[in-house]
């Protein structure tokens, strides 16, 4: 007769901004039926939610997160109406300020070409043979005779546009602030470290610092001195902040030498660290939260920006959970499960960051993994043969 085990499951929690309440709806099902993880393999907005989830004390986690959500990242339906930005995301005007201010004495100004006296006399000429030309002017020869003939060559515009473009910043907004009492919240009491904890990892995207190296893939973890030649570095506020630092959105951060961005637009969420390292997995479940039919025709810039890394995330997301069944398939000694909880094919969930898209997310990921819950009685299992 064969002896059970006790499962060891492990749970990726992958990024989609917005529809994080679809990881916080799917954790509270879980957490209803008594499913816990051994380890969390995190991302994006899934590092955000799976880090606050570990750090609730209590029995009631996933309301407590969604609670989190609710004050520091997601806005209320009738402020979002006319300022639809995350509370998150703020410019860092004290460091704009500075870098404006040390702009003129950048070494790499060049201002002897700053005034060009043969482009002015150029685009004077073009200038009137476009507007003294039959049949008028199109839109389209409008703007570019604009954007080359008059902003290009205009000494104010071409010092106003370097000064935006090629100051010491870059990112629209800051996400990591030494003070930031958010990142005590997040990170109160130390409560991700302990052997009691489960362990738990993210990534970012350690950057190239020179021409000719190449950026890679760091990996953050709650017990890195268990993964010794591994080069897994402990998980902190900043790091945090750097795996969710979606480029040009968000300032880079820096950790120790190395500028770190977002990591979940090259690799969702590093499937192949947690199979290396937990070679034991009895069931790997999967809660993307991202998928190409949630991108619909945007309305607005706000919608287009939402849909550009929302694109990728989707694409790079499937890819992995592909990828990863088939290297299940060719590896005979692994036979962990693979479990995805299904995103409502019809959801209603959109990339605003408000109250009602918020719980939409939530009532989509709790409903999503008790009708998975409900096809399959052996995932409610605590033990395995």
């Amino acid at each position: 007769m064969s002896s059970k085990h006790r499962k060891k499951r492990a749970i990726a929690l992958a990024g989609g901004g917005p529809a994080a309440g679809l990881h916080i709806g799917a954790l509270a099902a879980l957490e209803k039926a008594g499913i816990g993880f051994d380890v969390f393999a995190l991302s994006c907005i899934g590092a955000w939610v799976g880090i606050v989830y570990n750090t609730r004390p209590g029995p009631d986690r996933a309301q407590q997160t969604l609670d989190f959500f609710a004050t520091y990242c997601f806005r209320d339906d009738q402020s979002y109406d006319w300022f639809p930005v995350n509370l998150g995301f703020a410019t860092d005007l004290q460091a704009l300020r500075k870098a404006w201010q040390d702009f003129p004495d950048s070494p790499d100004l060049n201002w002897a070409s700053l005034v060009l006296p043969q482009q002015i006399q150029d685009s004077f000429v073009r200038s009137i043979k476009l507007f003294t030309q039959p049949g008028g002017v199109t839109n389209q020869e409008f703007n570019y005779w604009m954007l080359n003939d008059v902003l290009a060559v205009n000494p104010v515009t071409r010092y106003l546009t370097s000064l935006v473009y090629k100051s010491d910043i870059n990112g629209l907004s800051r996400i990591y602030y030494k003070q930031s009492h958010v990142l005590k919240e997040v990170f109160r009491e130390r409560a991700l470290y302990g052997d009691d904890k489960p362990e738990i990892y993210h990534n970012a995207w350690r950057m190239a610092r020179t021409e000719g190296e190449a950026g890679s893939m760091q990996i953050f973890h709650n017990r890195p001195q268990d993964h010794q030649g591994r080069r897994y570095l402990k998980i902190s506020p900043k790091s945090l902040c750097a795996c969710s630092a979606l480029p040009y959105i968000e300032q880079s951060v820096r950790i120790g030498k190395d500028e770190y961005t977002e990591g979940a637009l090259v690799d969702t969420v590093n499937f192949r660290n947690v199979l290396r390292d937990h070679p034991d997995l009895d069931e790997v479940w999967v809660n993307r939260i991202v998928d190409e039919s949630q991108v619909r025709t945007p309305r607005d810039l706000a919608g287009a920006l939402a849909n550009l890394p929302m694109q990728f995330a989707a694409e790079v997301g499937e890819n992995d959970i592909k990828l990863f069944r088939q290297h299940l398939l060719n590896q005979s000694r692994m036979g962990p499960r693979v479990v995805e909880v299904p995103i409502r094919p019809r959801t209603k969930v959109s990339f605003e960051w408000k109250h009602s898209n918020l719980m939409q997310g939530f009532d989509e990921g709790y409903a999503a993994v008790n009708q998975l819950l409900a096809s399959d009685h052996q995932l409610r299992q605590s033990t395995i043969a």
